[in-house]
């Protein structure tokens, strides 16, 4: 289990450098007109030239992007190139309510599709029919639109939500709870029905293994059965669809963010990639696909403790 635990954590290194590099390269091919974009219209090409000398875009990509590396390496991501303030402490100051929403959002998930996986599962009737059209319905409709809707009607037409984002530093939790409550209805929506359909057909197949069939023979109660060993059996590909669900998540924070003004990385992030503003976009990859690998080794983890043949393996 430790090694491979260590080549995971090998893996989940070389493709935050992979991505690096492919982000960095990017970035440098459409940061032109960055030194523009800074002055303003109304500089000279004398100003300008030496803006980019400033900035070090007059120099090589391998030249500028190991210096970005060897800093990163430190813990520096820099400073933004419009603002004074650095790299790491804005995205300290962001990341906790990306992350709240989303942990939110994913707990809810992981209740309610298992409630509902599993009601599927073992009671072949409307709601296993209910939930397979659900699950078609939440990949057509996206979850920005739902988002739009719940603000119009909600917020809007109700006045039982805030429309825009009431989270502020040192804000109540009532602040808290009514500007997150919208956001996570519309990431929750689109998740749920997919993951328990995921669960459900996990559920299916575990139970119509060899030793769930001897148990049934034994005269043990199908409640048992399910919850102790079939949902035991099922809970890595659970876990897995789980994790999936996760990264989608934190995808769909950049949209939902935006439409509620909430405080989070996706506007920060939005905002620093229309600018073209390289530190900032690289200081938002770096932290994503962190927070992807450590999910990622969080489920091996589970995983092991769940299905020993993880542990020998």
């Amino acid at each position: 289990m430790l090694k491979f635990l260590l080549r995971r954590v090998a893996s989940g290194i070389v493709l935050l450098g992979a991505i690096s590099i492919v982000t960095y390269a990017l970035l440098y091919f459409s940061s032109r007109n960055i030194a523009r974009n800074i002055l303003g219209d109304s500089a000279t090409p004398e100003q300008l030239v030496l803006k980019e000398q400033e900035l070090g875009l007059d120099r090589p990509l391998p030249e500028r992007y190991l210096d970005w590396l060897g800093s990163a390496l430190t813990g520096d991501l820099g400073r933004s190139w419009f603002g004074p303030e650095s790299v790491v402490a804005a995205l300290a100051s962001r990341l906790p309510v990306t992350l709240l929403l989303v942990l939110t959002s994913i707990l809810i998930t992981a209740m309610l599709a298992t409630l509902l996986g599993l009601a599927a599962a073992a009671r072949r009737g409307w709601v296993d029919r209910v939930i397979q059209i659900g699950s078609v319905v939440a990949q057509a409709v996206p979850g920005y639109l739902l988002a739009i809707a719940l603000v119009a009607v909600f917020a809007i037409q109700l006045h039982l939500f805030p429309p825009i984002s009431t989270i502020r530093p040192g804000a109540p939790a009532s602040a808290w709870a009514a500007s997150l409550t919208l956001p996570v209805i519309a990431i929750v929506a689109n998740a749920v029905i997919a993951a328990a359909q995921q669960i459900r057909s996990a559920v299916i197949t575990q139970g119509q293994r060899d030793h769930v069939r001897t148990l049934r023979s034994r005269g043990i109660g199908e409640t048992e059965i399910l919850f102790r060993h079939v949902l035991r059996s099922a809970a890595p590909a659970g876990l897995t669809v789980l994790s999936l669900q996760f990264v989608g998540m934190l995808s769909a924070t950049v949209i939902i963010e935006q439409i509620f003004a909430i405080p989070g990385v996706g506007p920060y992030a939005i905002r620093a990639t229309t600018m073209g503003d390289i530190p900032v976009v690289m200081g938002v990859v770096i932290y994503t696909v962190v927070i992807v690998v450590v999910v990622n080794l969080l489920i091996d983890v589970a995983n092991g403790v769940l299905n020993p043949k993880v542990r020998v393996s």
